[in-house]
């Protein structure tokens, strides 16, 4: 099994990191007779055992039928609930140098005694939460996936709430009014930042009434958004026009507050893209971010917080121009997928050291774009040139190591990683394909590989011009076990749990911007 040891002092400069941990939900309500689940995730180094009390009281002695243990601890099933099982449910996550715990509460009550309990969380769970928001042709589609139900549908023609002017403006001489869309993200489950790039404005969807609150006029073409969630800014790459000659970033501080908003225009020039590493449960504040030229061998490392930039990392030895970035706070590798100024040239991803910033290595032979699961411990590298899908992991010391690799056909747009349902601390991938229908799964822990086929066509590459995955894969959070992909003219949900498919829903037209809202 090939493996890269590229620090000789990793053991020391990675120390151990105590558990942190979610639990899903915090309160439910059932009637008696139906099961329950509580489940929680928890993330350390080295990996926290799990153990579960109830008021209290170590469950593990009444472990039966009715009271399971699923994933390692991970989940607490308890089928055909009664009224003594009505009770606060405490997580407990263990290493050596550290312990983290929550509690998860469930009520037993049947249908004539709502209590407040009862009602808070019907209402919480499902009229604005755990909702797939999609941004298409005909407007923004509320999805609410368990039972494929559109709960709400804004209309082109819809009025925006400040303004009052229409959400998408009709082109002249176009019969049909339709909306464009590039990019959208979720600003702490209150606002969704979306861009409409031929109207050279950003849109602030409140997200608990579900309406257009607002707009920001931005440079021409706004093409992508990213949300810096440890400094609550929204970061905004225009591109001037649609062959991005005039690019430019503009940043929206205290997003989350959705009044007075003002825009900061930087100074950077020749923007090609943006990389902020994203946050997970361990690392909970990232400082930097890393910007890209079109056709220069060179990073620029940023300052969030400053908007400023601090230094240069040359590639110009392994005459990498960047493409893509991934971030693994194990080993604090950056990898990096290059391009090269002679297109027929594959070149290897590179490695930066995140501590020094300086070049580690390239990362054998792999290449493509790389995708890293949230707890930092799987790089998976898909190149839609070779149809190659390498799955590497990264130890908790730094080690990288190839577990396989697989040989598809599909050219694949898009990943999405799902926690497994039956491993703790193992993923499931989902990959959909630039041109074909199917749907590729695989079980990481094992390499098993199923396909999911006939997903109809997805949207034309040349009619999404925004980036290169004209299909995107979306996954439902932390413990959600719904994935969306977008198809030309309609949505396919697919059940993750059971990798199966789930629905479709239909008479969706490019609906490629996706939005998940909720704590699952």
């Amino acid at each position: 099994m090939p493996c890269l040891w590229l620090r000789g002092s990793l053991p020391d400069t990675h120390p151990s990191v105590p558990p942190v941990i979610r639990v899903y939900p915090e309160t439910q309500a059932q009637e008696p007779g139906v099961s329950a689940s509580l489940k929680c995730h928890a993330e350390g180094i080295p990996n926290p055992k799990i153990t579960w009390l109830k008021n209290g009281i170590d469950i593990m002695p009444k472990l039966s039928k009715q009271l399971t243990l699923i994933a390692n601890g991970s989940e607490l099933h308890i089928s055909n609930v009664r009224y003594e099982d009505t009770g606060a449910y405490t997580c407990i996550a263990k290493n050596e140098v550290g312990v983290d715990e929550d509690i998860s509460s469930l009520f037993i009550e049947d249908s004539a005694r709502k209590t407040l309990a009862n009602i808070l969380w019907r209402e919480e769970g499902l009229s604005v939460g755990n909702m797939f928001y999609v941004f298409s042709d005909d407007g923004i589609t509320i999805i609410q996936p368990r039972e494929c139900e559109i709960r709400r549908q804004i209309k082109p023609s819809e009025r925006i709430l400040t303004s009052y002017e229409e959400m998408c403006r009709q082109t002249e001489g176009d019969p049909d009014q339709l909306c464009l869309w590039s990019s959208a993200i979720n600003v702490r489950e209150k606002y969704i930042f979306v861009s409409q790039p031929n109207q050279n404005r950003v849109l602030i969807i409140d997200i608990p009434m579900q309406k257009v609150k607002q707009t920001i006029q931005v440079d021409p073409y706004p093409a992508k958004l990213l949300y810096d969630k440890s400094h609550d800014q929204v970061w905004i790459l225009s591109w001037g026009d649609i062959n991005k000659s005039h690019p430019s970033l503009q940043v929206i501080s205290e997003a989350s507050t959705g009044e007075g908003l003002h825009i900061i225009r930087t100074d950077f020039k020749d923007v090609d893209d943006l990389f902020i590493p994203p946050t997970n449960l361990i690392i909970n504040h990232i400082r930097f971010g890393f910007i890209f030229n079109k056709s220069k061998p060179l990073i620029h490392k940023i300052d969030l917080e400053t908007v400023t930039e601090i230094k240069t990392i040359s590639l110009k030895n392994t005459s990498c121009i960047p493409m893509n970035m991934a971030y693994s706070h194990l080993g604090g590798y950056y990898f990096v997928q290059c391009k090269a100024n002679n297109s027929l040239t594959t070149l290897s991803q590179v490695i930066i050291d995140s501590v020094t910033d300086t070049i580690i290595g390239v990362n054998g032979d792999i290449t493509g774009t790389p995708y890293v699961s949230s707890d930092g411990r799987f790089l998976v590298s898909t190149d839609a040139v070779n149809g190659q899908i390498r799955v590497q992991t990264i130890t908790f010391q730094g080690e990288i190591k190839l577990i396989y690799d697989l040989q598809t056909n599909l050219q694949i747009s898009d990943v999405t990683f799902q926690s497994s349902f039956t491993e703790s601390n193992q993923y499931y991938i989902y990959a959909a394909s630039h041109l074909q229908t199917d749907v590729l799964f695989v079980e990481l822990s094992s390499g098993r590989v199923d396909m999911l086929k006939n997903l109809k066509d997805p949207v034309a590459q040349k009619n999404w011009p925004w980036n290169e995955k004209n299909r995107i894969i979306k996954d439902s959070g932390l413990f959600g076990q719904y994935i969306l992909t977008p198809a030309k003219d309609s949505l396919f949900l697919i059940n993750g749990r059971q990798s199966v498919l789930h629905c479709e829903v239909s008479g969706i037209r490019r609906g490629n911007t996706v939005v998940w809202v909720g704590e699952v």
